[in-house]
């Protein structure tokens, strides 16, 4: 076994205890019957509905247990409904609400949720609120334009 053939089964494990991991936090606090009828609905017909934050929740994976466990949530800033490559697609824009301001996890935080909402085929882009940045420190906002794998508008 070569050294990176180890640090791939290691990484393998790794990861799979934290999904695990979060699988539990997540079951502790989620409804999974709300959320399967959530991920079930078209996220256009409850655009502008109450349910529209939990459905985008419903449909994260692993980074909702960093949000439900740390206190905090996301928050539909603005949203455009178009049509790319002859499908009805949606782009947010996000903003982080609760303990989630300033953590200093939210670069992976971000990059999570927008990972995970992206991958919906609904959901052409994800994107965050520039007023989000003005919640971290100069050193904070530095690292996260420089490593948070978001776009900011």
């Amino acid at each position: 076994m070569t050294d990176d053939d180890l640090v791939a089964k290691y990484a393998a494990e790794a990861q799979k205890s934290i999904d695990d991991e979060a699988n539990k936090r997540i079951a502790e606090t989620a409804d999974p019957i709300l959320d399967a009828k959530l991920r079930k609905k078209s996220l256009h017909i409850l655009l502008d509905t109450d349910e529209i934050v939990p459905a985008l929740l419903a449909r994260l994976g692993s980074v909702r247990a960093a949000l439900d466990g740390h206190g905090g949530g996301i928050q539909v800033e603005s949203y455009a409904s178009l049509v790319n490559d002859d499908k009805n697609v949606i782009d947010f824009v996000l903003d982080l609400t609760g303990a989630c301001l300033s953590c200093g996890a939210a670069p992976g935080t971000l990059d999570g949720i927008k990972a995970d909402l992206e991958a919906d085929a609904e959901i052409n882009v994800v994107r965050y609120s520039s007023k989000l940045l003005d919640t971290f420190d100069e050193l904070g906002r530095e690292f996260i334009l420089a490593h948070g794998n978001v776009e900011f508008v």
